[in-house]
């Protein structure tokens, strides 16, 4: 018995592939999906291959090959170039490894990375954990693994990579401002372990050193806080428009009207104006590392 590298059990015989089950009610995804599944049967009855026959060959199970197939189940990029190769599709079905790159995940997180990739300016505020588009690996494993009811480990591993996928924004040329700020409680408790907390302070220090990032933490000691409904992000666009999201504000809903995006942002700057300056919040975070 091995492990892949999700953390997925896979034995000396045929198994199913530690891939991704689709969404029944994400439509355009499982339309996406579903076309791979039938070139993939289309190129395996032409190579006169039976379902068992392509799954002895790759290593896996039958039962997974029609899953594919039948667009139930979402194929790792591997599977596609090693299905490529098993039936002499000379790169014409490993050339559809961008088309369920992004459907893999969950609808609403291909959304909003959408949204975050024509970002020119994203302004987030949380209090309970670190942001999303900050966590290290191993931060956001330990975050799914406390959701409940408990998450199977295939969805813990799919949400862990959607959402380091999102960090492709600290990529993208040129590139968007970003200004994050932290509650001092999310910097001290030790979600996954103190290891998995240090790391994470380690690599706020590494990501604050980015020009285009600020990065910002809201003292405990405060006797006033903007912040206090909750959550708040905000996207804007080179358009002039732009989206935001807040806990504490119209149903929780994204919001893009121009009036109610007006008072997200201005809370973000009371939140951004109360909590330690960009120089002052480094310190901080070097000290809680240092006693961590």
């Amino acid at each position: 018995m091995s492990m892949v590298d999700d953390g997925t059990e896979r034995g000396n015989e045929a198994v199913d592939e530690p891939g991704w089950e689709v969404d029944p009610n994400d439509e355009s995804g499982a339309a996406v999906v579903a076309a791979v599944g039938r070139q993939i049967k289309t190129w395996r009855e032409a190579a006169g291959l039976r379902a068992g026959e392509l799954g002895s060959m790759l290593g896996y199970g039958e039962d997974l090959i029609y899953k594919v197939e039948g667009g139930s189940r979402i194929p790792r990029p591997e599977f596609m170039d090693a299905v490529d190769v098993a039936v002499g599709a000379g790169g014409k079905l490993a050339a559809m490894k961008p088309d369920i790159s992004e459907v893999r995940y969950p609808k609403k997180i291909r959304e909003l990375a959408k949204l975050e990739a024509a970002a020119v300016e994203v302004l987030a505020y949380g209090s309970s954990s670190v942001h999303g588009l900050l966590q290290t690996t191993e931060y956001a494993r330990a975050l799914f693994s406390m959701r409940q009811p408990a998450y199977p480990q295939e969805e813990i591993e799919r949400g862990v990579a959607a959402r380091m996928a999102r960090q492709a924004i600290f990529e993208r040329s040129p590139a968007p401002t970003l200004g994050f700020v932290l509650e001092e409680v999310v910097l001290r408790r030790p979600l996954g372990g103190k290891m998995v907390l240090r790391r994470q302070l380690e690599h706020l220090l590494l990501v604050g050193e980015l020009r285009n990032v600020t990065l910002q933490v809201m003292p405990m000691g405060l006797e006033e806080h903007a912040g206090i409904d909750g959550e708040i992000q905000v996207l804007k666009f080179k358009d002039g428009s732009a989206v935001g999201r807040s806990e504490g504000a119209f149903g929780g809903r994204p919001v893009s009207d121009p009036k109610q995006v007006r008072i997200l942002d201005l809370r973000c700057g009371m939140i951004r104006a109360q909590a330690l300056t960009p120089r002052e919040s480094t310190a901080f975070i070097e000290h809680v590392l240092g006693e961590t």
